[in-house]
């Protein structure tokens, strides 16, 4: 059965203004990724991980060439075209967590689904769900400030995930984790990947993430150093 490619990146720069110069983040990058890939950008800091998420996930734009997502050339999308590509398809994980402060576990994950207008009964039951995938459901009616950086972390996953989007783009899940929790979250994560095929592409240096991905793109100074896909022993 042929696999479908839902993002293409094709001779793709990306530059930012630094005083009288610019900065190449990216630079001539060609990436294909199909359905249900769990795939990891790897590399140093400053090596392009965060700026080709970014991109992915309709926050930012390339300067020149093309990253088509789902069917959506990204340097072509209005605003609101790239909101609702986001809103209706993408879920993001956040090294910082982007939490509401003021409302509960259970608002938080919850809004993803309100902005798609999901009965309130239906929204219940995936947000209960949700927070059984990271196990925090004895937590529903606490608020941020309430817990620690790891169910914070759990909190952003699940809020990700409630509404099984068909591509979670992740920068560094697993960083305010310890190691029993970072595998119950990936495994969960491969879970959703080969059952609903859900494609997640990871940016991280985490050898914990590393060892369950599928596919691994190095990166190098804003280039493909290396793309290798791995076969897991089952």
């Amino acid at each position: 059965m042929e696999t479908q490619t839902i993002i293409s990146v094709k001779e793709m720069y990306k530059r930012f203004p630094m005083g009288k110069t610019e900065f190449t983040a990216l630079e001539n990058l060609n990436l294909d990724f199909a359905q249900g890939e769990f795939t990891g950008l790897i590399g140093p800091s400053g090596s392009g991980k965060t700026t080709l998420l970014n991109i992915l996930g309709s926050l930012d734009v390339p300067t020149l060439g093309e990253a088509n997502v789902l069917g959506k050339s990204i340097g072509k999308l209005n605003t609101h075209e790239a909101a609702m590509l986001r809103r209706e398809s993408l879920g993001f994980i956040f090294q910082s967590y982007n939490l509401l402060a003021v409302h509960t576990v259970f608002e938080n994950v919850e809004f993803p689904l309100l902005l798609l207008k999901i009965p309130s009964q239906e929204r219940r039951k995936m947000v209960q769900e949700a927070l059984e995938w990271v196990g925090l459901s004895d937590k529903i009616r606490s608020k941020p400030p309430q817990l620690s950086g790891g169910q914070c972390q759990r909190v952003a996953i699940a809020r990700a995930m409630v509404k099984k989007p068909k591509l979670v783009l992740a920068d560094e899940p697993t960083a305010n984790l310890d190691a029993a929790n970072s595998h119950h979250i990936l495994k969960t994560m491969l879970t959703l990947n080969q059952e609903l095929k859900t494609t997640f592409i990871f940016a991280t240096h985490d050898e914990k993430v590393i060892s369950y991905l599928n596919r691994k793109i190095y990166l190098l100074d804003g280039r493909v150093d290396k793309d290798e896909v791995v076969t897991h022993n089952k």
